[in-house]
């Protein structure tokens, strides 16, 4: 369900905008968009674990919130993370 450290420490590689780079929204909604996809998978077999739900909701609106920040700080990073991840189909 949760992610694991190696799982975690090659997503902040490969969305890291310099060295060290753990704070950047990029790496947030990366990783946040690996655990909501884990969690969705849960979900899949755990129909009434409502507590997860809530929990998916929160991630949900977390990432949001950061794509929205993204999106009014600078469009060509807002867009080419969404291609890169695969968001909005």
């Amino acid at each position: 369900m949760a992610l694991t450290k190696a799982q975690k420490t090659e997503i902040i590689k490969n969305y890291a905008t310099k060295e060290g780079d753990t704070g950047s929204p990029e790496v947030q909604v990366a990783v946040l968009s690996a655990e909501i996809n884990s969690l969705n998978e849960h979900l899949q077999q755990h129909i009434h674990d409502f507590h997860s739900r809530r929990g998916l909701y929160m991630m949900i609106g977390k990432r949001r919130r950061l794509l929205n920040y993204l999106r009014h700080k600078d469009v060509d990073r807002y867009t080419a993370l969404i291609q890169k991840l695969g968001l909005r189909r």
